[in-house]
């Protein structure tokens, strides 16, 4: 066996190893970490008992690897946890007058999987070329949580938004992991610097977030993304114009306030109209290589359909008259008729009672029973738009 001092010697340049290569490949942090179960396993566990995970089935069917990667991966010994910056959304006011909806900044540009994962997946690579050993990527995919590996490997702390967070980058990161069968040495934990701050607990529409813990069955980025039926129709007014994601607990951390802004507004502030108009094809024409694709081309419409309902504005009824006429999915003329339902008027009562003559889908008809009932005679409009949703 080496002397001890070799060894300790050894472990260093390992990790400036691991930290050169991977800021070379344009990293913002690299940790390691070596494995072991998790102390919040607890935790994870029961979270997932409540059915907190609602329609992420896949979640919750592998808590036990998740929690201890041993279990997937009996030959791992150490991880390598990185993280990718990016940058936050443009502001833009009134868009409602404009009728625009949000997509949320990660979502920019070439789908964040395929762009992390091909740079960790070098990064391995270089490695296994320096150190030998075996190193697999995987970016939100495999049994791993990403985020409790973070804080592990020393990339920042876990903020009340459940999000990790840096003082300097603050949480505008993507991450990645690469497991590996080499003892790797611990990188120092990052103290919390939450402290008494709750602004983005407060800032939430849809009361999803307690002090670290989430409950995606209400979160925006769940119900927008990964929630494929029907919104409950509590949640669809708190959403406001988010269509794909959202930024909000995001944009009003105090550690965030310096972040730069992208120059994107047209991707990442949709026209709505446009959005409730795309068909299949369309769709994956316009989105191919984004991760927008995950929402589906019915689950955008649908997202699109609450933000127009959202907005208070009168010309959103053309076009979601439109949709609840022609809109091959159930689920999209749903959420049409419960937006002319918002928007009131005599406009979209018409488009109501056309489509309640038609309509053979149980769950769209009941929706356009609850519009016309909500409408009444359709003397006035209802709105419920979002100024804060901006």
């Amino acid at each position: 066996m080496a002397p001890w001092h070799t060894l300790c010697s050894r472990v260093r340049s390992i990790s400036e190893i691991i930290a050169g290569l991977g800021r070379q490949l344009g990293f913002a942090l690299v940790g390691t970490t070596p494995l072991a179960p998790l102390e919040r396993a607890a935790f994870c566990h029961a979270w997932a008992a409540e059915g907190r995970a609602g329609e992420m089935h896949w979640l919750a069917a592998r808590m036990a690897e998740r929690t201890d990667p041993h279990r997937r991966w009996t030959w791992a010994r150490g991880f390598v946890v990185v993280a990718w910056a990016y940058r936050a959304a443009p502001p833009l006011r009134g868009w409602q007058s404009q009728l625009r909806g949000r997509i949320a900044a990660y979502a920019l540009g070439r789908d964040y999987h395929d762009l992390v994962r091909g740079r960790l997946r070098t990064l391995g690579q270089q490695l296994r070329a320096r150190l030998g050993g075996r190193w697999l990527a995987y970016v939100d995919t495999g049994p791993i949580l990403e985020r409790e590996w973070a804080a592990r490997a020393g990339l920042g702390w876990i903020g009340k938004h459940t999000l990790v967070l840096h003082r300097e980058l603050g949480s505008w990161l993507l991450l990645g992991v690469l497991v590996t069968d080499m003892d790797l040495p611990a990188t120092p934990a990052t103290p919390d610097y939450c402290g008494t701050c709750s602004r983005c607990l407060e800032a939430c529409p849809t009361q999803a977030l307690a002090p670290r813990v989430m409950d995606p069955r209400r979160c925006i980025s769940y119900l927008t993304i990964e929630h494929r039926s029907a919104i409950p129709p509590a949640l669809r007014p708190g959403m406001g114009n988010w269509v794909f994601g959202c930024d909000l607990c995001q944009e009003v951390c105090p550690w965030n306030r310096e972040a730069d802004t992208s120059a994107d507004t047209d991707f990442l502030w949709p026209r709505l109209p446009e959005l409730l108009a795309l068909d299949e094809a369309q769709f994956k024409a316009r989105y191919r290589g984004t991760a927008v694709l995950r929402a589906t081309r019915a689950g955008l419409a649908r997202n699109a359909a609450v933000a127009l309902g959202n907005s208070g504005n009168p010309d959103a009824v053309a076009p979601l008259a439109q949709a609840l006429a022609t809109d091959p999915a159930p689920v999209v003329r749903a959420h049409a008729a419960w937006a002319l339902g918002v928007l009131g008027g005599a406009p979209a009562r018409a488009a109501l009672d056309r489509a309640a003559a038609r309509e053979t889908d149980p769950a769209a008809a009941a929706e356009i029973g609850a519009a016309r009932a909500a409408i009444g005679d359709g003397a006035g409009p209802h709105t419920s738009g979002r100024e804060s949703a901006s």
